[in-house]
């Protein structure tokens, strides 16, 4: 029988740290959260590891989010963007072993903090004005979103480009990203598994941490159910800008 992932206390720690991290960021408290998931979990454990636990929590907490924010949605955007995050998988399913994944972090990481930068450079007038829905953009941020998802866990920010700038309610847009990224993440059930992902240890280290998963999402959505959206679209640009600074800087490391 397989020793426990998290025998060790250190082990156990980082775990139950990330957990609450990435279910905060899943209750609607914006990506970089949950970017930081699978590095603290592989100051312990191997990286590969980490991303096969961190999956099915994922799954639950985004059954967690569905239930919390039902009925919160912007369909004409889930409309647009959805088939484009199934091609961006397929792409990345066949492509995988000819990118790198340092490269595609590097890439998203410029692109997170372009956008956030265009933001803060903007007049209040075109910050506060929404801008119109579109398929040719929301095909091409969603096919994005859906490739770096599958590759390198980093689907948030080419999200965030096309829908922040619609100015949604934040319930809407944080019930329109939940179920996006339930449907990316159930698809990414296929690849993952066939990769060997979610070995019995594994499955049973994430089922230890289920109960931290459920807590920290509802409490993520508790928080942005009160935030006005005067302050929950600044916090979720400064998310912005933290995503990008950690992917580059995670990007620029491995490369270099």
């Amino acid at each position: 029988m397989q020793d426990f992932v998290f025998s060790e206390p250190s082990a156990l720690l980082a775990g139950c740290v990330a957990v609450v991290l990435v279910g905060l960021s899943k209750g609607g408290l914006g990506g970089a959260l949950a970017l930081l998931g699978v590095p603290i979990m592989a100051l312990t454990i191997p990286p590969v590891q980490a991303a096969g636990i961190l999956l099915p929590i994922l799954l639950v907490m985004d059954a967690i989010s569905l239930w919390a924010w039902r009925g919160q949605y912007h369909a004409p955007t889930l409309k647009r963007m959805l088939p484009g995050a199934v091609v961006g998988i397929g792409v990345g399913w066949l492509t995988a072993a000819l990118v790198s994944d340092a490269m595609v972090r590097l890439i998203v990481g410029v692109v997170a903090l372009a956008f956030a930068a265009r933001w803060l450079f903007s007049s209040q007038a075109s910050r506060a004005e929404p801008r119109t829905g579109s398929v040719a953009r929301a095909s091409v941020w969603a096919t994005l979103a859906g490739y770096t998802s599958f590759v390198a866990h980093a689907g948030g920010p080419p999200f965030q480009v096309y829908t922040m700038p619609l100015r949604l309610d934040p319930r809407v847009y944080t019930g329109t990203s939940v179920i996006f990224f339930a449907v990316v993440n159930a698809i990414k059930l296929v690849p993952y598994a066939a990769l060997g992902q979610f070995d019995a240890a594994n499955l049973m280290a994430a089922a230890s941490l289920v109960p931290i998963a459920i807590i920290s999402t509802l409490v993520g959505a508790w928080v942005v159910r009160r935030m006005r959206a005067e302050i929950f679209y600044p916090l979720m640009y400064g998310m912005v800008v933290l995503v990008g600074l950690r992917l580059c800087w995670d990007g620029l490391t491995t490369l270099l």
